[in-house]
């Protein structure tokens, strides 16, 4: 009885799901992993959400399978089932890697997280080279590099397709300034530039919709609050982890947009930090046209103040060396 019902189970997980795009999460079962999966079996724009990682992603398969949303869901166990659960994927999300504890910096995850990025993204290079990649295992500054190289180096290396996820800065951004504003967050938009790590992070408070003018004095906190929006959560968190449901949110709305432009919707526009020659660095974040094939349209810083000129500067100087140790990974 118990291997019939267990045959009926796959067979139902196998039958289609609705109309939708495939989706694959690379490290499903980790503190992001798993909120995220959750949110993405919610998206209707998802036909087929694939769930990976080394330990633990059966268990938080069987769980999600159970949500009454259209989403077919099939979970993968270990290096081995790698290729499967990435081939014929359209999106494919990359929460996996350890995550901040107290006193570590970005750098520190460097190591560890580096060596993760470029297995995985060697195995999209070959089942799945035409996905859109959501990289959010950190350092992005870095990540992102690594699989650009692991691409072109496998020949698959298209920019439009690789996208580094800032959403948590900008979505952090939106909350605090609206906090200061008195305004609704979903009424917000900041648009957050550079990278994604401490000074590389840098909010235009010039450019915020709606317009708005903030005195020197609170450009000043919540620059600095929205840089440091990472360690006061893992502060916060005193030992027991990092920002994880508030970057599985991010993650989804930026999932969700990237959704939008596969289907062909007009206007899909947000920041990320992409191949980019807004600035003479070789990767930048800023906003960017979400569309069909990706990041099609990479668009300009736009005027800044003298404040947000002298932060890119500073921005641009962490960055260049975050870019090159990242490069320099994989052809060391």
């Amino acid at each position: 009885m118990e291997e019939i019902s267990t045959l009926e189970q796959l067979n139902c997980r196998a039958k289609g799901g609705s109309p939708g795009f495939k989706v694959a999460i690379v490290g499903a079962a980790g503190g992001i992993g798993q909120p995220l999966a959750m949110l993405m079996k919610m998206n209707p724009l998802v036909s087929v959400l694939h769930l990976y990682d080394v330990v633990n992603s059966p268990g938080v398969t069987a769980d999600i399978s159970h949500m009454d949303t259209s989403a077919v869901v099939r979970g993968f166990l270990g290096q081995q089932q790698l290729e499967d659960a990435l081939t014929g994927m359209e999106i494919v999300i990359i929460p996996a890697g350890v995550p901040r504890k107290p006193g570590m910096t970005r750098e520190d995850l460097f190591n560890i997280n580096a060596g993760i990025v470029k297995t995985l993204c060697e195995g999209i290079a070959k089942c799945c080279p035409n996905a859109i990649v959501n990289l959010i295992s950190n350092p992005v500054n870095s990540t992102v590099p690594i699989a650009e190289e692991v691409f072109k180096k496998a020949g698959t290396y298209d920019p439009k397709r690789l996208l580094g996820v800032t959403m948590l800065d900008v979505v952090r951004a939106n909350t605090f300034v609206a906090e200061v504003l008195g305004l609704d967050p979903r009424e917000v938009d900041v648009p957050v530039v550079g990278g994604h790590a401490g000074v590389t992070i840098l909010p235009l408070l010039s450019q915020v919709k709606p317009p708005c003018s903030l005195t020197p004095e609170e450009t000043e906190y919540l620059t600095k609050r929205i840089q440091d929006g990472g360690t006061e959560v893992v502060q916060a968190k005193a030992g027991a982890g990092s920002a994880t449901l508030s970057m599985a949110y991010a993650a989804v709305k930026f999932a969700d947009a990237c959704l939008r432009g596969l289907r062909g919707d007009a206007g899909v526009v947000e920041c990320a930090f992409v191949a980019s020659q807004v600035t003479e660095l070789p990767f930048f974040a800023t906003k960017v046209r979400l569309g069909r094939t990706g990041a099609e349209e990479v668009y300009q810083l736009g005027p800044l103040n003298e404040y947000e000129r002298v932060g890119l500067e500073k921005a641009k100087k962490e960055l260049a060396v975050s870019i090159k140790k990242g490069i320099s990974f994989i052809n060391k």
